[in-house]
């Protein structure tokens, strides 16, 4: 006798189904979670997802992380006047001579979110060294910090990918079908993960992140929805 999704036991059926839900519940919380932090503080600058994927990954290039968060989201944080100074500080060089001048602003302005006690996820404006890091060029997310996420992220999402598509494996589609939308989560996150780094030489990878992390979305989606419709709904013919 086959075993079939339809043809689990009871205990079997409701650990599937748990982890299932559960995994979904995950990943519509790692949508929400992109979308406050990276495409929600830019929604005022009228930057469409492309757009934040350029900005998070190549950068902006013509100008500073700290003139930029100064020109849009953290704009009502200082005055006209407050940015001149800051924008003339980077302009000479960002010295640290020169950070008297900026300092004060900053504590007055900035330092009781961008501080490590905060616990937010934003960076620390208390030093010198912290604030020249975000008065240099902004060159999109360092290489250090890819290489922490993309490894984070493969071993990661491969269990996940791995653990599902192993309860779909029991779907009653054709074997062709099921192992098309096994293998398409993994696919989807190696082109999602590697347009990251062509994305830092090249803005116009930045439409095949969007890609992947959109067929990565639907494939997963897929597999949780039809598992869980064969175990539960579909009746014997």
């Amino acid at each position: 006798m086959n075993i079939t999704l339809r043809t689990l036991s009871l205990p079997l059926k409701v650990l599937a189904s748990c982890y299932l839900v559960t995994i979904g519940m995950g990943y519509l919380f790692a949508i929400s979670y992109l979308y406050l932090m990276d495409v929600r503080p830019h929604a005022g600058q009228h930057m469409g997802l492309v757009t934040d994927v350029i900005v998070k990954y190549y950068g902006r290039r013509n100008t500073t992380r700290l003139e930029a968060a100064l020109a849009g989201p953290m704009a009502d944080r200082a005055t006209a006047d407050q940015k001149q100074v800051i924008a003339e500080w980077i302009h000479d060089g960002a010295t640290e001579a020169g950070f008297a001048r900026v300092q004060p602003i900053l504590e007055q302005q900035c330092v009781m979110c961008h501080r490590p006690q905060s616990g937010l996820p934003v960076p620390p404006l208390t030093s010198y060294d912290e604030v020249k890091t975000l008065a240099e060029t902004d060159m999109g997310q360092s290489v250090k910090s890819l290489v922490s996420v993309s490894h984070i992220h493969l071993f990661g999402i491969s269990f996940i990918f791995m653990l599902a598509g192993l309860i779909f494996a029991f779907s009653e589609l054709p074997s062709g079908w099921r192992a098309a939308l096994i293998v398409v989560p993994f696919v989807s996150i190696w082109i999602d993960i590697g347009s990251w780094w062509f994305t830092k030489s090249d803005p116009i990878f930045a439409y095949t992140v969007v890609l992947g992390g959109a067929l990565m979305g639907v494939a997963l989606a897929a597999q949780i929805v039809l598992s869980l419709y064969e175990m539960w709904l579909k009746r014997q013919p």
